[in-house]
């Protein structure tokens, strides 16, 4: 049974600094045909400050092992653990922290898939407050974008209104 999360679209939209948004969403465009992936910085005043782009390791990590990892690039993330252990590293040292970590769906929409769902959940997770930014690419252009917080254990989907900053 899937457990996919969508974009409540009643729900009140998450304000975003756009120059996180287009970070996001040229990133997630440039990294086609697979998923891009990194985190955002920020603090209590800002939640959403940096965009800080990971490398996807999935494909290389697929022709290592295509066993063990049955999915590539395309339809999948994997952060590459010295880049979070660099960006967790830098923001602790400036006095901030990962609020975010996003990532881009290719030929489909903003959602939390199931594989998302059991990366976010995952007990070894090492930003257990931070919230999911999901950005869908269609037709070489960035569309849907949403904030997936975690509420009483389940994740919601907000759309994202792009404020100056």
């Amino acid at each position: 049974m899937s457990r996919q999360v969508e974009l409540d679209p009643v729900l009140e939209p998450v304000p975003v600094r756009e120059s996180v948004v287009q970070d996001v969403c040229s990133h997630a465009v440039e990294s086609v045909p697979e998923e891009c992936c990194g985190l955002v910085v920020g603090n209590e005043l800002e939640r959403y400050q940096r965009v800080v782009r990971c490398t996807n390791e999935m494909t290389a990590l697929h022709l290592q092992d295509p066993e063990q990892w049955p999915r590539n690039g395309r339809t999948a993330f994997f952060m590459s653990p010295s880049d979070v252990l660099r960006v967790s590293r830098d923001a602790e040292e400036a006095g901030l922290v990962v609020s975010a970590v996003y990532h881009s769906h290719v030929g489909a929409g903003a959602y939390l898939s199931d594989t998302d769902l059991a990366y976010a959940e995952n007990i070894l997770f090492p930003f257990p407050a931070a919230d999911q930014i999901v950005v869908g690419v269609k037709g070489g252009s960035a569309g849907e974008l949403g904030v997936f917080r975690s509420r009483s254990g389940n994740f919601v989907g907000h759309p994202v209104r792009s404020v100056e900053g």
